[in-house]
């Protein structure tokens, strides 16, 4: 089970937008380029062209679906796909995955069933691909067989085709063309930052994606891996005091914060989600060793909150807040980092009950908390409190 509201989180009203933010100006080409539907089903199948985790869920139903494909072969025009490139004949669907989606099960001549769509989700990320096995699978998929209405007095030729009966229309299909424009950023260089905005901006599915769901899915790492692991730690979950999985992903944020904090807090300027874009980019280059230890840093982590009282990290009106964990765990583990050792002591109620009360860090933890100002002042008075003697 996974919770689907944030209800349990105190809500940093500026944690992703924040009081200081930049606009950042890039260099983008964007070229139109027309694939035909062979060519897009290769590019699919070889993954020239990726569907990205949070939009690999297929909503539309076969009626929807069918009709997509009678325009295609009948010859009108359909919407344009946005593809992101990532690098040389790497690109991202940015814009147009149930249309893609469409056409390849068309192709494999198989339809997904509605209940089993979240598990072909979840197969697609662990696998990168449907398996064969699967698509036979009469568990998980169906015949597709074009569901299309009659008009009065003349049936309507396509219906109930498949793929490989298409006879006379296969060929028109085959080469018909669609067409995609690809995005490409030239500057800046050093990140792919535009790729959230373009995200933001031109999705139209309507899922209205919050950035760390975007993040898991763009900077997918054997260190995000791990993110994933920790979060289903029975401590981790006692200590943020909920049981199940946040389906927004905001818990996988709140630890990826407490590393970025960990990592790179005392060169943090806002806004938070550019900081947390870019570490979680340059996460992607944590070797397995590092890997391996900051497992076992946060693990022991958790063990020096044993003592702690549960809600040791929540507001006064009971909600979890992120910056005074982030404050508590990047003052702990900053010393055992430094010496790559592990936490050896026990974290005392005391301390965190003098942060607590401690006038400037409530104001940190409370107000503007993704300005520098405050990042910063927070960090230093959690270190000057939890100073290990």
């Amino acid at each position: 089970m996974v919770q689907e509201e944030n209800d349990w989180l105190y809500k940093e009203e500026d944690a992703e937008t924040a009081d200081e933010y930049v606009f950042n100006e890039y260099d983008i080409t964007s070229s139109p380029n027309d694939f035909n539907i062979l060519t897009i089903y290769n590019f699919l199948e070889s993954g020239v062209v990726k569907i990205p985790s949070f939009q690999r869920n297929f909503v539309w139903d076969i009626v929807r679906a069918s009709k997509l494909i009678e325009s295609l072969i009948i010859g009108l025009p359909i919407p344009q796909i946005f593809l992101y490139e990532e690098a040389r004949n790497k690109f991202l669907v940015i814009d147009g995955q149930q249309r893609l989606m469409s056409i390849y099960y068309f192709m494999k001549q198989r339809f997904p069933r509605k209940d089993k769509r979240t598990k072909l989700g979840n197969i697609f990320d662990k696998e990168g691909k449907i398996p064969d096995e699967i698509l036979e699978s009469s568990e998980y998929f169906r015949p597709f067989k074009l569901k299309l209405a009659d008009k009065p007095g003349r049936p309507n030729k396509l219906k109930n085709l498949t793929y490989e009966t298409l006879g006379e229309y296969k060929t028109n299909f085959d080469l018909r063309t669609v067409r995609n424009i690809i995005i490409k950023q030239n500057h800046p260089e050093e990140d792919n930052s535009s790729i959230y905005e373009i995200f933001y901006r031109l999705n139209s599915g309507g899922l209205n994606l919050r950035p760390q769901e975007i993040r898991s899915s763009l900077h997918h790492s054997k260190f995000d891996d791990m993110l994933k692991r920790i979060n289903i730690d029975e401590k981790w979950r006692r200590l943020l005091g909920q049981p199940n999985p946040d389906l927004r992903l905001k818990d996988i944020e709140i630890l990826l914060r407490g590393f970025a904090m960990l990592y790179e807090g005392e060169s943090y300027r806002a806004p938070m989600v550019n900081f947390l874009n870019k570490f979680a980019n340059t996460s992607q280059k944590f070797d397995d060793k590092e890997i391996e230890y900051l497992e076992k840093l946060f693990y022991s982590f958790l063990n020096s909150c044993e003592q702690l009282e549960p809600t040791a990290f929540y507001t006064k009106t009971g909600k979890f807040n992120i910056s005074t964990f982030e404050a508590v765990f990047t003052a702990t583990c900053q010393p055992y980092l430094k010496e790559k050792s592990l936490v050896d002591h026990y974290i005392q109620q005391k301390n965190i009950q003098e942060l607590r009360e401690n006038p400037e860090f409530v104001e940190a933890t409370h107000s503007a908390t993704a300005s520098s100002d405050n990042v910063k002042l927070r960090l230093k008075i959690a270190q000057e409190t939890l100073e290990v003697q």
